[in-house]
């Protein structure tokens, strides 16, 4: 037998003892399908654990940082929002310990200022005097931390601190009004659940837009069945109508002027009647002349007469410490970057806008506003070192990417098509409506010239709240700005009344 026989012969036998092999040979080969590629795993949070003493208590608590994954309906991961949890450890019962969940605001802020200057168990530590701080910089222990009260979650939205969308696409869902309360008002439910706590005492404490922020929480959360005990809100804007100038709108300028007051009294510009009276008399005096002569004449606009201009012209310069002929030319309504670089113009010196308290130097005295605010300078470098050496050295969480202490987004969604100036204080009425055992704590400061504290009481007048539940909302104001709390005095008085906020809100 041939050699080409023999290999024909086995090639049957194979055939024969493998129906179908000679056929599948000659087919082309089909790589095989590629496995979809799974949602990847959440990433570990960082967990360690640490003491702080406060008074004659030391607390043992632990600090967990990670990042919490925002999903869409299919489970895709669209965003990570960062946190920082801080747990005390020596509770038998965590599910029945006072939560708080805090945030800043911006819009575009981490939650880095009220985490290291009024709440958190470490603040940076800042001179009295209103004064920029040399570096270096450094963390004290916060003997003012709300710890001892309330286990505490600080958020960043995304676009601020450590989060982030996983495509540049998918901002927009959350880079505005409606999509920013809705993303942390999921980050919550998902806390809740993952950490066991849907029984504790619930309270959500926001800063400036946080406020904003807060109160459409306060609604969103009802909504969703989340029933909070309390809420607290530090330098508030529930209405942009109060500090929003427009050509119709007169409120501003009348919610402004109270600001104003204490700022030029704080740097003794104030006629001597007025300057020997003390700050909150004062006050008194220039909140009745804003909400009523100043006013009603606003309202007039055209239809003012030369003598009824020239009396308010005069009023309007003794309670701000300005010229007459400076109001004159803006037309009785100074705006807080003109009151701003006015007020001192002659020592070339500018005034701070979230604490007016801080003095700014002067490039060119000609400019109509200021070139820089000087309290956010004061402040901004002590914070952003701090928390980046902190989160990496104490926490443990390290990572290449930036930690956005400010300006992380770019164009903010108001949802204002159809509904005037954005708000949200027709959320908080709603929730307290739904929730009449729910407590608000206001927390203002007189020197702040970004969210002024005579816009609280005009805020709270017009929410359209049953009297039976106007009692469940207490207002506070210290002698510091925007962020009260770089002041010890107030940081010490703003615990007081949270702690009292807080107890009365579980315990009721």
């Amino acid at each position: 037998m041939t050699r080409r026989s023999i290999a024909v012969l086995l090639t049957l036998l194979i055939g024969l003892a493998a129906p179908g092999w000679a056929e599948d040979a000659k087919k082309p080969t089909v790589p095989a399908e590629k496995e979809k590629p799974k949602e990847s795993d959440d990433e570990k949070p960082i967990v360690t654990h640490h003491e702080l003493k406060l008074g004659e208590k030391t607390l043992k608590y632990q600090a967990t940082a990670g990042l919490m994954p925002l999903r869409d309906g299919e489970g895709k991961t669209e965003a990570r929002i960062f946190y920082i949890a801080y747990t005390r450890e020596e509770d038998a019962n965590p599910a029945q310990r006072p939560l708080m969940f805090s945030f800043n605001g911006g819009p575009g802020s981490s939650s880095v200022w009220l985490h290291l200057g009024a709440l958190g168990p470490k603040r940076v530590p800042l001179p009295d005097d209103a004064t920029i701080p040399a570096p270096p910089f450094r963390l004290v222990d916060n003997a003012e931390s709300w710890l001892d009260k309330t286990d505490l979650v600080f958020i960043d939205p995304v676009g601020t601190g450590y989060s982030r969308a996983v495509k540049p696409e998918l901002n927009k869902k959350y880079h505005g009004l409606r999509g920013d309360i809705s993303s942390v008002g999921e980050f919550i439910r998902m806390y809740l659940g993952r950490n066991e706590r849907w029984t504790s005492p619930l309270f959500i404490v926001g800063e400036s837009y946080g406020t904003t922020r807060a109160a459409g929480l306060a609604g969103h959360l009802a909504g969703e069945g989340i029933a909070l005990n309390g809420v607290i809100l530090i330098s508030t804007v529930l209405d942009f109508q109060t500090i929003s100038y427009g050509r119709t709108n007169e409120a501003s300028h009348v919610l402004f002027l109270p600001a104003y007051t204490a700022t030029a009294w704080y740097h003794k510009k104030l006629p001597p009647d007025l300057q020997q009276a003390g700050l909150r008399r004062v006050l008194d005096e220039a909140v009745v002349w804003a909400e009523g002569d100043y006013r009603a004449a606003l309202e007039k606009g055209d239809r003012l007469s030369a003598d009824e201009r020239a009396a308010i012209v005069k009023k309007l310069a003794r309670y701000t410490g300005l010229s007459e002929h400076f109001v004159d030319l803006h037309d009785l309504r100074v705006s807080q970057g003109a009151f701003r670089k006015e007020l001192l113009r002659d020592q070339r010196r500018t005034v701070g806008r979230f604490d007016s308290r801080y003095l700014g130097l002067v490039e060119d005295t000609g400019r109509p506003s200021p070139e820089f605010d000087a309290s956010e300078a004061a402040i901004r470098p002590s914070y952003t070192s701090t928390f980046n050496q902190y989160v990496r050295a104490a926490l443990g969480y390290r990572t290449d990417v930036p930690y956005n202490i400010l300006g992380g987004i770019g164009a903010w969604d108001w949802g204002t098509s159809g509904s005037g100036y954005p708000e949200t204080s027709s959320a908080l009425s709603e929730a307290m409506a739904k929730n009449p055992h729910m407590k608000v704590l206001i927390a203002a400061g007189y020197y702040d010239l970004a969210t002024p504290f005579a816009a609280v009481d005009y805020t709270l007048s017009h929410m359209k709240l049953d009297p039976s539940l106007r009692r469940n909302i207490r207002v506070t104001t210290y002698e510091a700005g925007h962020m009260m709390y770089l002041f010890s005095p107030s940081l010490a008085a703003l615990k007081q009344d949270a702690a009292r906020f807080i107890d009365g809100a579980v315990g009721q």
